[in-house]
């Protein structure tokens, strides 16, 4: 119940934008009761620290907890586009979507669509953006990917 409270104040530090102390609880949350939530959250944290690598071993870490939890997979393909390591990232995001306990399920596909974006596979990109969109209709910034992508190669 503690790591529960704990994990839900580091979560609202983080959304404050308090990322030390952010990091703080989830660390204190990991030590009562250790979840592929709290260190996939830590590693966001360190994510907006611009510590990738940390942000990576933490998701990697809530894997190795749980494997059917898509969120991980999903964030360190994100963190491998930050790196512009779209190859590394494909299979990442790949997983996130074939994950058995993922939502929201329209993120994995939008990043698979940045990642061919980057690696300028324009038409695998699109349709990962217009998957995006078919899961989640109303995601605006796989609209505006799709829209964009389609202004350039037009």
């Amino acid at each position: 119940m503690r790591a529960w409270e704990l994990l839900q104040d580091a979560y609202q530090a983080q959304m404050e934008g308090d990322y030390d102390r952010a990091v703080d609880l989830y660390k204190s949350s990991l030590e009562l009761h250790p979840t592929a939530e709290a260190h996939t959250f830590l590693g966001w944290a360190y994510h907006f620290q611009g510590k990738l690598d940390q942000a990576i071993a933490e998701c990697r870490t809530a894997i190795d907890i749980d494997p059917e939890f898509g969120n991980p997979y999903n964030d360190i393909g994100a963190y491998l586009i930050e790196l512009r390591r779209f190859d590394d990232a494909i299979p990442w995001l790949e997983r996130a979507i074939e994950a058995k306990r993922y939502e929201p399920r329209h993120f994995p596909h939008y990043n698979l669509g940045r990642a061919y974006l980057g690696k300028e596979m324009y038409a695998r990109a699109a349709r990962c953006f217009e998957e995006a969109l078919e899961v989640e209709p109303r995601y605006r910034l796989a609209r505006e990917a799709l829209d964009s992508l389609r202004r350039l190669v037009n």
